[in-house]
């Protein structure tokens, strides 16, 4: 059997985009038999968010001009979008985006433990499907636990902001390569991809990493 492609994903957990092309990605993978070895890394969409969070239709205004019917019709095209990739977008017109500063450094603990895809998922779910405010810390140390991660550990972690440094690196980083949209997938450390892509696109970038590698 042939090695799994390496694919890199810069992604933010409250970019609908990023689970999407993460579902496309997947499809791809089932489609042409290639296997592929994802490795997720933080990026902060809205790093200045209040604590709080803010409503989206009114966050999508202010970023971006977006008006309440086309607001709508977006989150009406994510939600069949989904639906065909097995994935439930709940919206609705009280939904809430938060900052994912403290989402990230979750990602970066349960990395250490080998479940950084397992825990980025379930961050996925908890905030597009269950509406959960994923900047709470104890919202953060529930969804930890539904993955096997010690409660208690996470709170810790995230109160003494054990692993900021670190999320802070990796951003700084991925930046510095010129990364500044989300989702952005590196295949085999060669072909950089930016936006979800969808399947078709995906698989043919990995039959050609492959084919390269058959003719190396």
């Amino acid at each position: 059997m042939s090695q799994p492609i390496r694919v890199d994903i810069v992604s933010d957990v409250v970019c609908p985009w990023c689970i999407v092309g993460f579902l496309q990605l997947q499809a791809a993978c089932s489609a042409t038999r290639i296997g592929c070895e994802v490795h997720w890394h933080p990026f902060e969409l809205n790093p200045s968010m209040p604590e709080a969070g803010q409503n989206v239709a009114e966050h999508l205004a202010k970023k971006y001009g977006t008006t309440p019917e086309q607001s709508r019709a977006n989150s009406d095209g994510l939600i069949h979008l989904g639906a065909s990739l097995g994935f439930t977008f709940a919206f609705s017109g009280n939904t809430l985006i938060h900052n994912t500063f403290r989402a990230n450094q979750l990602i970066r603990l349960a990395g250490h433990q080998g479940k950084a895809h397992q825990m980025k998922l379930a961050l996925f779910q908890a905030h597009f499907t269950d509406n959960r405010d994923i900047n709470d810390p104890n919202t953060l140390a529930g969804v930890a636990g539904s993955t096997g991660l010690a409660r208690d550990a996470v709170l810790e972690a995230l109160e003494d902001c054990t692993y900021a440094a670190e999320v802070r690196e990796k951003q700084s980083f991925w930046a510095e390569q010129g990364i500044s949209g989300v989702p952005t997938m590196i295949f085999d450390a060669q072909y950089m991809l930016t936006g979800a892509q969808g399947a078709e696109n995906y698989g043919r970038i990995l039959q050609k990493v492959m084919a390269e590698r058959e003719s190396a």
